[in-house]
């Protein structure tokens, strides 16, 4: 009788001491032995002692509270506790402990302070464990920054070129052993451009390659992973709530030709091809008894070398483009292959939005082919490689223009008989189905393979002769810049007016759907802080906008850059001006308009200036009309620019007003900083643009963030809100950014309290990454980058 008293009093005990821990956080005096847990605020995550299957060894870790198989963190993954003892608790020094049975500690955070502290340790609905000082608030340590095999939102990993450490992912050395495995993952930078890549033991196992990351959002929006596990696979998971278990959405490697170098230098790899392997046009296997074997490691060789002066380039389509790149930041493709001919040792370039040129001057190795995604990349070849094919070439051009007559004069006998038969109604409904592209009126557009006309109202419809000869045919000299949708050029009509001419590049990564759309949105708009559409042009192949022209050009042209004489114009009453300025435009496209509209691809080289300085916002192909009852929208094409997009939008693919208020908040703190938040690392405090400006302003020396060219006590109360405002715009949760009214308010001074933000989800690395076949645009950093659930290809 008396021995069951004391198990029922030991229960009860137990009890009393679970429901103790069953806050998010540990206090100093206080140990966890298994099974006690901490759970997040929200019951997501727990921190306690588990077992993996068939073993008895015992580690201490970060799981689901939901799967708490799925573990996400390790602490003492090489040092395991034998048995049931052991504790995890908070040493005098302030430091998280693992102790043995023994009271021996076998694991630490290690971290040292040289002033007494009152340490907590608390988890988060994040998964982040954090180690703080409670009096205080600053963080000591956090798991976050110390990953193991996986990669959760808002986790970051990243690499000082300066410095070079590393925050990666590390596999488990087996299913049953977290210990750390023979596979690393992470950020590299060393080859030029940041990429994605996963060593073996220190050797290259696998590299997502430059350009080409993309997004693929889960049909649910909810919890999502990407695992490096034992074999070297990195694996993309989404909770699946409905049938409570993970689903697999990616997996890389995904076959042969994602193996690092797998055909060798100069040679290209498509999984789908028989053999997988081939060698550039030009080259040759270097060993025709290994390559006929299968055994491509030696790779190709070139047949002809190079004469430098008379060199022509093969355009090789939809590539993962060779490491080793050297990027050289370009809006004009044009441009890459002056600079690539003129230098002898470059041996193929390729041009990206997100990056610019890219350069190669020594080997290619690691391509291989791609469906839809992919860059295009330009091989340097002898001139003699393109005389051998021009007989053949001219036999194809025979054909196909024979070809071609024979076609026409069918389709002409078929139109006949079809107009003979049905009059001139039925006619113009063949010429429809026919696929042609013509202009009804000076009021509706008809589009090849369109079925809808789009009403462009009173606007001009100018014809291509009339635009060509504006722009001097379209002369590089006239050339004022280069979006995703193509080149725009400044041209002066007939009556002296000046505008600017934006014509839908044949390469662009958009197209039809986002030339209609650009014509349907902002046709319907007229706003003093948004560009003015004049007019129209479809004819043949050609589809072009007509733009007032704005002579103080972007404002990415005009801040950025030290030596940019314009940039001495923008004092602090300007930029502050202009911040207003874009602010009331998104005020009107949110909630003025008569339609309400997300704009989705807010950044400085999409806000024009005018002769007065007014900011203009540009560029309507990637926004998207709402519905009166729709407070956000999920997409599984995420559009938009690297660096500008909210977490919410990048990862899962929902896009509202709050996505476009994160992109003015980017803004906002580039036009204080003159800095662009894609180029910008501070190496002294390892430091992203974003996270540079809430470690200062939090730290109470917003002014040390502030451009020195205009930092100024006077103004520095003015500046340091205006910071403080950009921080409140740039939080990780949309429901806590503010409206974009409410930001005007606080600009204005109308709300004179402001709240005080919470810390920015990347404040400690570079930005996040772009996406897929969609738009992407801007440079990654050269320093850090941050990773937050994405795919590589």
């Amino acid at each position: 009788m008396s021995r069951r008293i004391t198990q029922l009093i030991v229960l009860i005990l137990q009890s009393i001491a679970c429901m103790s821990l069953q806050n998010d956080t540990l206090s100093a005096g206080v140990m966890i032995r298994h099974p006690q847990t901490i759970a997040s605020q929200k019951q997501i995550y727990k921190l306690g002692f588990f077992t993996p299957p068939n073993t008895t060894n015992r580690y201490l870790g970060i799981f689901f509270a939901f799967s708490q198989e799925t573990v996400v963190w390790v602490a003492n993954r090489d040092t395991p506790l034998k048995d049931s003892s052991g504790a995890v608790t908070l040493s005098r020094d302030g430091n998280l402990i693992v102790l043995d049975g023994t009271n021996q500690t076998i694991w630490s955070t290690n971290v040292t302070t040289t002033s007494p502290i009152n340490p907590v340790v608390q988890i988060l609905d994040t998964g982040n464990l954090v180690l703080r000082e409670e009096a205080s608030g600053d963080t000591l340590w956090e798991s976050f920054s110390h990953p193991t095999d996986i990669l959760m939102q808002g986790m970051t990993l990243s690499q000082n070129v300066k410095t070079g450490k590393q925050s990666l992912l590390t596999s488990w050395k087996n299913a049953t052993d977290p210990g750390i495995g023979s596979f690393t993952g992470g950020l590299d930078v060393t080859s030029g451009i940041p990429q994605l890549v996963i060593w073996n033991e220190g050797r290259l196992h696998w590299r997502s390659g430059a350009g080409n990351f993309i997004y693929s959002t889960p049909q649910n929006n909810g919890l999502v992973t990407l695992t490096l596990n034992s074999s070297g696979c990195a694996i993309r998971k989404a909770w699946n709530g409905a049938e409570k278990r993970w689903d697999v959405v990616a997996e890389y490697p995904e076959n042969e030709c994602d193996g690092y170098g797998k055909c060798g230098p100069f040679g290209n790899c498509n999984a789908l091809g028989s053999p997988i392997c081939t060698c550039f046009r030009g080259f040759e296997p270097t060993n025709e008894d290994e390559w006929g074997r299968g055994n491509w490691t030696n790779g190709c060789r070139r047949r002809n070398q190079l004469q430098c002066g008379d060199d022509g380039f093969e355009r090789l389509r939809r590539l993962k483009v060779p490491d080793f790149a050297k990027p050289s930041p370009s809006r004009v493709q044009d441009e890459c292959r002056t600079r690539c001919l003129g230098n002898c040792s470059c041996i193929a370039y390729a041009y990206d939005n997100n990056i610019g040129c890219m350069f190669w001057s020594d080997t290619l190795i690691d391509t291989r082919e791609f469906d839809s995604v992919g860059v295009d990349l330009y091989v340097r070849l002898s001139a003699s490689e393109f005389d051998s094919h021009t007989e053949r070439k001219l036999y194809i051009i025979i054909g196909v223009t024979v070809g071609f007559v024979c076609i026409s004069v069918m389709m002409f006998i078929a139109w006949w008989l079809i107009v003979k038969r049905k009059g001139n109604r039925a006619q113009d409904s063949s010429i429809m189905e026919a696929g042609q592209m013509f202009m009804t009126d000076s009021t509706a557009i008809v589009l090849k393979n369109e079925s809808k006309e789009v009403n462009i109202g009173d606007l001009t419809k100018f014809t291509f002769e009339m635009l060509a000869n504006a722009t001097n045919q379209f002369h590089v000299d006239n050339l004022l810049g280069r979006g995703g949708f193509g080149p725009v050029y400044k041209g002066v009509l007939a009556n002296k007016k000046e505008i600017a001419v934006k014509r839908l590049s044949a390469e662009s990564g958009q197209g039809m759907q986002e030339f209609m759309n650009e014509v349907i949105v902002i046709s319907k708009l007229q706003h003093r802080n948004l560009v003015k559409l004049l007019g129209g042009c479809v004819e043949k192949e050609e589809k072009i906008l007509i733009y007032e022209y704005m002579p103080n050009k972007s404002l990415d042209a005009c801040l950025f850059g030290s030596t940019n004489p314009t940039k001495k114009l923008l004092d602090w009453n300007m930029r502050s001006s202009i911040i207003e300025g874009i602010g009331r435009g998104i005020l009107y496209l949110h909630r003025d308009s008569r339609l309400r509209i997300i704009h989705r691809d807010l950044k400085p080289s999409n806000v024009l200036l005018d002769q007065g300085w007014n900011p203009k916002i540009s560029d309507f192909g990637m926004a998207r009309i709402f519905g009166g009852n729709e407070d956000h929208v999920s997409t599984a094409r995420v559009v938009g620019t690297y660096g500008y997009m909210a977490p919410e939008y990048g990862m899962e693919g929902r896009f509202s007003e709050k996505s476009d208020v994160y992109s003015f908040g980017v803004l906002i703190l580039e036009i204080i900083k003159g800095k662009k938040n894609t180029r910008y690392f501070n190496d002294e405090l390892s430091l992203s643009l974003i996270g540079c400006a809430w470690k200062m302003w939090s730290e109470g020396d917003g002014l040390s963030f502030v451009e020195e060219s205009i930092a100024s006590r006077e103004t520095e109360e003015e500046m340091v809100r205006c910071i403080q405002i950009g921080l409140l715009c740039v939080q990780e949760s949309p429901n806590n950014r503010p409206a974009i009214q409410t930001v005007l308010s606080m600009l204005s001074g109308e709300i004179v309290e402001l709240p005080v933000p919470k810390q920015p989800v990347f404040a400690e690395n570079g930005s996040t990454l772009g996406p897929n076949g969609s738009t992407q645009q801007n440079v990654y950093s050269n320093n850090e980058l941050t990773l937050s659930v994405l795919d590589g290809r």
